[in-house]
């Protein structure tokens, strides 16, 4: 299979499952605003589907709601087997995806470098519209 169709595979997967988590998911105790289906990769005989997800916040709760997304993996593979037309629906297996948080870490570490370097050295008072210097 062609690394473009297995792309394209990825991408539809993935707003499926997305969509499919609206409509399924309906626990009380579930934040689905906070889940984001970021990637999926699928194997190249469509068997398998790795589905990572990020989970804003709710850092204690993080491993309780990867497990309601695994107890909902049935009803989520039917529903993908009713709306797509492809060879094999695929076994899904969620992981939890920590690349939306580590980019956000990076962000706030240059923010705050770029805070330091606009504030004037100890002493110094910085007069708006005044180039900084001697």
């Amino acid at each position: 299979m062609s690394t473009n169709r297995l792309q394209r595979i990825n991408e539809l997967l993935r707003r499926e499952i997305g969509e499919a988590l609206f409509q399924i998911m309906h626990e009380a105790d579930f934040d689905l605003s906070a889940v984001t289906v970021t990637h999926v990769i699928t194997s190249r005989n469509l068997r398998r589907a790795r589905v990572l997800v990020s989970i804003r916040d709710h850092v204690p709760e993080r491993d309780r709601m990867l497990a309601l997304l695994e107890r909902h993996r049935g009803e989520i593979q039917s529903r993908i087997n009713r709306d797509l037309t492809i060879k094999y629906t695929p076994r899904l297996a969620f992981e939890l995806d920590h690349s939306i948080e580590q980019g956000d870490h990076v962000l706030g570490l240059l923010a705050d470098l770029e805070q330091e370097a606009e504030q004037p050295p100890d002493g110094e008072r910085r007069v708006p519209g005044k180039p900084a210097g001697p």
